[in-house]
């Protein structure tokens, strides 16, 4: 039976304006088990509206407010890493204790976000200068992007997604088309530990996606794991 893999955006599951799909195949069989939309430059524009909408309200919790949210995502991540597996090994190919092993990696980095107050306070200089006090400020950009690789479908999605949200931003993942499924889940997950809607947004897609983001200029910062040549035509669209 094929399934279909949706975006997923404010909160809510949409197939998105692009009529255009992908196959996303089960490793061990070679037969195709899902379908998953390839967003157009309007799907992104969506997602990006409703992420900066979204992040004002985001902003305005404390860090330790947000922190809380990133705890009670490790206890639903955890209570759930069986389903998650098994779902990353279909979609992927390696073995289950080898996708728990990567969902795990991930959940370290947010497990680090918890403790992020303690890293954006600022810092203040009394008597720098004759008349002259100093102070710095650590505030969110905005609205980030991560752009992920299929070869570990939860850890480097989490690695992108986790300070960034602990700062107070809005992200919008762009996870490989190979196997969304569990990117999807996880956002389903911050959603349930209290993450505003809008806040984690996920645009599946391939170049015509990629290149919405790259040169969206709503967009604050873009994180990238992949090729060298990949991120290089990234870097020269983003800059």
């Amino acid at each position: 039976m094929t399934t279909q893999i949706s975006h997923f955006i404010n909160g809510q599951h949409t197939a998105g304006q692009s009529k255009r799909t992908a196959d996303v195949m089960n490793p061990s069989t070679g037969q195709v088990q899902a379908k998953v939309p390839m967003a157009s430059s309007a799907d992104v524009d969506a997602a990006v509206a409703g992420a900066a909408e979204a992040q004002k309200e985001w902003a305005a919790f404390n860090p330790q407010r947000r922190a809380r949210v990133m705890m009670r995502f490790i206890d639903l991540v955890n209570q759930n890493i069986d389903e998650l597996a098994e779902t990353l090994s279909l979609e992927h190919g390696k073995a289950v204790a080898d996708s728990k092993g990567d969902i795990q990696r991930g959940i370290e980095v947010i497990e680090f976000a918890v403790g992020i107050p303690h890293l954006l306070k600022g810092e203040y200089t009394e008597g720098a200068g004759t008349g002259i006090d100093v102070y710095s400020l650590r505030q969110p950009l905005g609205v980030v992007a991560g752009i992920t690789p299929f070869n570990f479908p939860a850890m480097i999605p989490l690695w992108k997604a986790g300070p960034a949200l602990a700062c107070g931003n809005a992200f919008i993942l762009k996870p490989s088309e190979r196997d969304p499924s569990v990117p999807v889940r996880l956002a389903e997950l911050f959603l349930q530990a209290g993450l505003p809607p809008g806040v984690f947004q996920v645009v599946h897609g391939d170049k015509e996606a990629v290149d919405a983001i790259i040169e969206h200029p709503e967009i604050k910062a873009i994180g990238f794991v992949g090729s060298s040549d990949i991120a290089q035509y990234i870097y020269s669209g983003a800059a």
